[in-house]
């Protein structure tokens, strides 16, 4: 068989993901771990995959007004995207190049009419670049929603809990690729001592303006750096980096981080903590337990037991009271669409209302595990506030012997500060306040 340029491979991606459901990061990382790519080619078929996904309605959309009504396959809906997508985002590659190259795909796919088709489409749309612009009919929010591709009625729950500027705003970022950022590893060095050394190798290497811990690390992969493998820095999002802190951990304390794979908050926790005390780190599944493991150890901390268990059933396993618990839920992620643009193709109102109810279930249990006078946060990686306001709050309205801490401004860095929910004791951070991810985070104190 002939080798498989980048764009068709990205087409098989694309093709799996749709026909099986799949998550595009697991497939794209099966894709590049075969490693038959050369560093450019696997760049774009990731942005190729990426940005198709991200910009489908948008795709789909301009589509609609050159194939009305055909029913088309699904590799040749899929090929047709694809090259929408490089011909309206990717500058680097000239249109024409676009089109002879998923017209060749068609010819060796199909047959010579769907490749005639494909090249009609195609030259249709080249010839009429206004068509981008021509924006549905209908209210702001269906614009909107085309516009910056992202489901309607995602968008008109944004507008209901943000307004239309912020979810304009949101949608946009969504859609801009994510930047790396690592966590210092404080028992080991500085931030500024490993910037210096960082800086020998990647000059753009800067402070985090978010987080106190952080560095953005432009350019290059850093989990495959020496750093990485010393234990000098964690790979994780500045957003991610607020959690630990919120706590207010002390050397000595005993904590709970009920949902910890894969440890990246687990090990903030025990960096804050000097590694003095005791860390119990829960997941429900057994193999993420060995990812935490690996992680504690490369970063040389001690102080970490990695469990496997529902956090539903953490209250039966006998371990005791704690002074801090950490409730990192799991959640929609709509927080984090940039990093899993499918996350938002393939959820529904119905999963949120699902979500928010084990979330609630989940508060109640792991809260009773809680020290008087302690401290448990609540966390997740999604903007949606069935999912965060609206839990703590009923929470806090059930269980009178908890109240939201407003002294959770202190332990925020002042950029995060800003984003405080006047003294609610919670913040929400959404994507484009920092261009990371959008994080919820609540600190609830158990009176004594």
């Amino acid at each position: 068989m002939a080798h498989k340029g980048a764009r068709e491979i990205a087409l098989d991606v694309l093709n799996r993901v749709e026909q099986h459901k799949s998550y595009s990061n697991l497939e794209l990382k099966h894709v590049l771990e075969r490693g038959e790519l050369r560093a450019p080619d696997a760049g774009l078929v990731t942005e190729l995959v990426y940005g198709t996904i991200q910009r489908r309605l948008t795709l789909d959309e301009v589509l609609a007004h050159f194939v009305r009504g055909k029913k088309l396959q699904l590799w040749v809906r899929n090929l047709l995207r694809l090259s929408l997508y490089q011909i309206r985002y990717l500058d680097r590659i000239p249109a024409r190049a676009a089109v002879h190259e998923a017209v060749e795909i068609a010819k060796r796919r199909g047959h010579q009419g769907i490749a005639s088709m494909v090249n009609g489409v195609l030259r249709n749309v080249l010839r009429q670049p206004d068509v981008w612009e021509r924006l549905p009919e209908g209210d702001a929010a269906r614009r909107l929603a085309v516009e910056e591709s992202h489901p309607e009625w995602l968008v008109r729950r944004w507008i209901a809990a943000y307004g239309e500027a912020a979810t304009r705003a949101i949608c946009a970022s969504n859609n801009r690729p994510p930047h790396a950022s690592v966590r210092v590893n404080t028992l080991k060095l500085t931030r500024d001592e490993l910037l210096e050394r960082l800086r020998e190798e990647y000059p753009d290497a800067a402070p985090s303006p978010l987080s106190p811990h952080g560095i953005l690390f432009p350019g290059g992969h850093a989990a495959g750096t020496r750093w990485f493998r010393e234990g000098y820095f964690t790979v994780q999002d500045e957003s991610s980096m607020l959690v630990a802190p919120a706590l207010a951990v002390q050397p000595g304390m005993r904590v709970l981080d009920a949902c910890a794979a894969p440890g990246g908050k687990t090990t903030h926790l025990a960096e804050l903590m000097q590694n003095k005390g005791e860390i119990v780190a829960s997941d429900v599944h057994p193999h993420k337990r060995e990812l935490i493991a690996e992680n504690a150890d490369r970063l040389g901390i001690s102080i970490i037991t990695p469990i496997t268990s529902d956090a539903l059933d953490l209250p039966d396993r006998g371990l005791g009271a704690f002074d801090r618990i950490l409730l990192d839920a799991p959640c929609s992620g709509f927080g984090v669409i940039r990093r899993k643009p499918d996350l938002k193709w393939n959820k529904t109102p119905d999963d949120v209302a699902a979500i928010a109810d084990l979330q609630y279930r989940l508060l109640e249990r792991v809260a009773g595990m809680l020290a008087p006078g302690g401290l448990l946060v609540y966390s997740t990686c999604t903007i949606e506030p069935e999912e965060n306001q609206s839990v703590v709050r009923r929470f806090v309205a059930e269980h009178p012997e908890f109240a939201l801490d407003e002294a959770l401004a202190q332990d925020l860095p002042e950029a995060a500060r800003e984003k405080l929910d006047g003294h609610a004791g919670y913040v929400q951070v959404l994507p484009h306040h920092f261009d990371s991810d959008g994080f919820f985070i609540a600190r609830l104190k158990r009176k004594r």
